[in-house]
């Protein structure tokens, strides 16, 4: 199975997310399984390392940090089983993308697998103007959303 997550530039949030789903595959032993990337709806930070604020919240929560940024390319879908957008604005962006209706099956917004999120706030804000509070509550979002992707994850490898 693929997974990619993707937001804007790709040195914010789906790093940050590709990071913790790394670390739940870990834990569930699913790491061999699940194949886990990240990118950006555009090419703006292409090549550049994940921000800095961004390292230092993850790292700081014990999670890996490593990351190169990268933009989505629309022939990604073919190899991938989930697209894991961000916010709406990355959802609308992918599904642009998508060149058939089995493409556009297989996005999802991230905080649709939390079951505590509200159905009309699904959005992982973005921290990239803000200090680093922002970054820790995007952990906190993204740390929920993975917890039932997982789930998600665990019923389609068995």
């Amino acid at each position: 199975m693929r997974i990619c997550f993707v937001c804007t530039g790709n040195i914010c949030r789906s790093p940050m997310a590709e990071q913790v789903m790394r670390e739940r595959l870990a834990e569930a032993g699913l790491e061999d399984l699940v194949a886990v990337d990240s990118a950006g709806t555009g090419s703006w930070h292409a090549g550049d390392p994940a921000d800095a604020r961004a390292v230092r919240v993850l790292r700081d929560a014990g999670y890996g940090s490593e990351h190169v940024a990268r933009q989505f390319r629309p022939d990604w879908f073919r190899s991938l089983d989930l697209v894991i957008a961000l916010d709406q604005g990355h959802e609308r962006a992918l599904r642009r993308l998508a060149r058939t209706p089995e493409e556009a099956d297989k996005i999802r917004l991230l905080r649709s697998f939390d079951s505590d999120a509200r159905r009309d706030d699904l959005d992982v804000p973005d921290p990239y103007y803000g200090d680093e509070s922002g970054f820790e509550e995007v952990l906190r979002l993204c740390e929920a959303g993975c917890d039932g992707l997982l789930a998600e994850v665990r019923s389609r490898v068995g």
